[in-house]
């Protein structure tokens, strides 16, 4: 994947959270404020409208730029786990120009390390870290898939979560989709697309 390609991503990914915006955060009413595909809509469009007056010359600048602009635009725990995420990436593509699959994993592997560094959750608690973790061991294996995402999407379904808003509910939280894990999602698919 070179620069192009990460562009092609973030921009597709972008137009899906924006497109679904009202389906995400009607899976975060269920579970959370009701707020994160507004968030993350906001977040990305705040991306794309920067990148439009003054686009980024390199991969790293291009992390840093949606990092950046996830951190300081998007309101609850999303904004610092994907802007923790998206700056771990820029700093660990400084000077690289071209991205083979064992970077990505690379990329996202120490990208996880600083979500979970930022929101102290682990895997089972029904938060995006349960499709990020397994996605990266698919990935590894080459056996990542668009219909391997949305099972691990699924997953989070049956789970009782125990980080974040959605732990005050306990029991109740079973049942429902974890919105990060399903932006998550959408984020790995369309990374898929320029693998």
């Amino acid at each position: 994947m070179n620069h192009g390609g990460l562009v092609v991503w973030l921009k597709a990914w972008a137009d899906q959270v924006n497109a679904e915006k009202d389906y995400i955060s009607d899976l975060d009413n269920a579970i959370g404020d009701g707020d994160h595909g507004f968030n993350m809509s906001k977040g990305l469009t705040a991306y794309l409208d920067a990148r439009a007056i003054k686009p980024a010359d390199t991969i790293s600048d291009e992390f840093k730029m949606l990092g950046m602009t996830m951190l300081s635009k998007v309101g609850g725990a999303s904004g610092p786990l994907f802007g923790s995420a998206f700056l771990s990436m820029s700093k660990d593509t400084a000077g690289i120009d071209e991205l083979s699959v064992e970077d990505v994993v690379k990329l996202l592997s120490n990208a996880l390390e600083a979500i979970q560094k930022r929101g102290k959750a682990t895997v089972g608690e029904k938060t995006m870290i349960d499709v990020w973790h397994p996605a990266i061991e698919l990935l590894k294996k080459n056996e990542l898939t668009k219909e391997a995402i949305d099972g691990l999407v699924d997953a989070t379904i049956p789970m009782m979560a125990t980080k974040g808003r959605a732990a005050y509910l306990g029991e109740r939280s079973i049942g429902h989709i974890d919105p990060g894990s399903y932006s998550s999602g959408l984020m790995l698919k369309h990374l898929l697309s320029v693998l």
